[in-house]
């Protein structure tokens, strides 16, 4: 049995403010780095960890940091466990996003939001088919025992659980709650025969390790 751990990015300034960051290479606040301190030290204590992976966005890669110092381990950067590419409306505020463009809304249409794109962007759909590639990726890639701890942002993660529990888009990204700094924990049984691994969720938005 493998194990597969996706972990939020700490507090960022706009995650304070209530802005949609998307690919912005926006930094961890003083209480975002301490998350990620808290992280590195919960993984370093529960898990015998061999690989870190980390999106490239640099808030993600700032969370890794930590883990990897705690780790001994070198991040290996993948651009597919980036967030939502949000195009033109990345800096909005949320509620000016649910105001002035509603249909990208998904409390508001809900599935029709979800296949919206974006100016120069991805819609969820797009991101819940690149997210899930690369987890199958992983899993494929992964060896018997072996634990990979990836970390990420909201939409990849919460697309990447909703997926091994059957939800669609909209119920995967408005019924998972997930913290900055949360750590989820996926078990991948391997086959012995070829067939594709069985992903099941163990544990998800664990955050009682947080002192923020």
């Amino acid at each position: 049995m493998a194990t597969l751990l996706l972990a939020r990015h700490g507090e960022t300034t706009w995650n304070r403010a209530g802005r949609i960051q998307g690919w912005a290479p926006v930094s961890l606040t003083e209480r975002g780095r301490a998350q990620a301190d808290a992280l590195a030290r919960h993984v370093a204590d529960s898990y015998e960890v061999d690989r870190l992976v980390s999106s490239d966005i640099e808030r993600a890669q700032e969370t890794a940091r930590p883990v990897a110092r705690e780790l001994g381990l070198e991040p290996v950067l993948d651009s597919a466990w980036r967030e939502r590419d949000v195009g033109s409306l990345q800096g909005l505020e949320f509620d000016e996003l649910t105001d002035r463009y509603p249909q990208y809304s998904l409390s508001a249409v809900g599935t029709p939001a979800a296949r919206e794109r974006p100016p120069s962007g991805e819609s969820l759909v797009e991101v819940r088919r690149r997210v899930l590639n690369a987890r199958k990726g992983l899993a494929d890639s992964l060896a018997t025992d072996e634990t990979v701890l990836v970390v990420s942002h909201g939409a990849p993660i919460r697309l990447s659980l909703g997926e091994v529990k059957g939800l669609d888009v909209v119920e995967a990204m408005l019924s998972q709650p997930l913290d900055n700094g949360g750590i989820c924990e996926l078990e991948v049984e391997l086959s012995d025969d070829g067939d594709e691994p069985s992903v099941h969720v163990v544990a998800e938005n664990e955050t009682r390790f947080l002192t923020t």
